[in-house]
């Protein structure tokens, strides 16, 4: 009984002091750092694994949600007055503005951040980190830069992949279910197109990657226990990822528009 008690007071540690102990973590991670040439393969390898292995996901989630947009956009436009273009005009804006980055986002936080959390508390509960640190090795910086350095790169570029693929679903349910022409889609989504929108897609998913994968290493590196701390871990990481993505959307929000 007093162990268990002692452990919940361990929980609950004031939000001060877990957003410092985040900190030094960051702090750690730029530190001591290795040759270049030693996170160039791991690199790439956590490319492939965070954005190669994503798309499947992410294609299916972008297709579907830009199809669900352009139907419930016409359902709901019932002024005869608007012009049918609005549809795409609509679809277009949230694709870019926030279903591309910040929806996707949220689904890779469930993908991505699990992953990372399980991968590093395995390694922590089996002592492998523990090894890396004999070894003279700072194990923050090896193990978790190339994670956040893919994370930053390929989140971004899966953004623009998925608004591509948004506008497309649109494209295909409201031509295929005849709610307008392909011509009227095509101007809708050219009508008043402001570029910038694609900047503030591409800034706010680099920033939730950066802010995922964190997150989830941070959580991962700090497991103690076995396997049941690990699933913890790996749960912690994605509803912390998760709030920390809604919040960082709102200031970008108020920052770019």
């Amino acid at each position: 009984m007093i162990r268990y008690l002692c452990k919940k007071r361990k929980r609950g540690e004031s939000m001060l002091k877990i957003l410092g102990k985040f900190f030094l973590f960051l702090m750690e991670m730029f530190t001591r750092r290795e040759a270049a040439k030693v996170y160039w393969n791991r690199f790439l390898d956590e490319c492939v694994s965070l954005g190669v292995g994503s798309l499947v996901i992410i294609s299916i989630v972008a297709l579907f949600i830009g199809a669900v947009t352009c139907v419930q956009t016409y359902a709901n436009l019932v002024s005869p007055i608007i012009p049918l273009y609005v549809v795409s005009n609509i679809v277009r804006d949230m694709t870019l503005l926030e279903l591309s980055s910040t929806l996707m986002c949220v689904v890779l936080a469930g993908k991505v951040g699990s992953n990372i959390a399980g991968e590093l508390g395995t390694m922590k509960i089996t002592e492998q980190i523990d090894a890396l640190e004999v070894m003279g090795i700072n194990s923050v910086s090896y193990l978790v830069l190339p994670k956040v350095a893919a994370a930053v790169l390929t989140f971004p570029i899966l953004a623009v992949f998925s608004g591509f693929l948004g506008i497309f679903g649109g494209y295909l349910a409201g031509t295929l279910t005849g709610i307008l022409t392909p011509e009227q889609y095509i101007y809708g989504i050219r009508y008043s197109f402001m570029p910038f929108n694609v900047v503030i897609s591409i800034i706010k998913s680099a920033v939730f990657g950066f802010l995922i994968a964190t997150i989830a290493a941070y959580k991962g590196y700090h497991t103690s226990g076995g396997a049941l701390e690990v699933g913890q871990s790996s749960t912690a990481a994605v509803t912390n990822s998760c709030i920390a993505v809604l919040v960082a959307d709102y200031l970008l929000a108020e920052l770019l528009t």
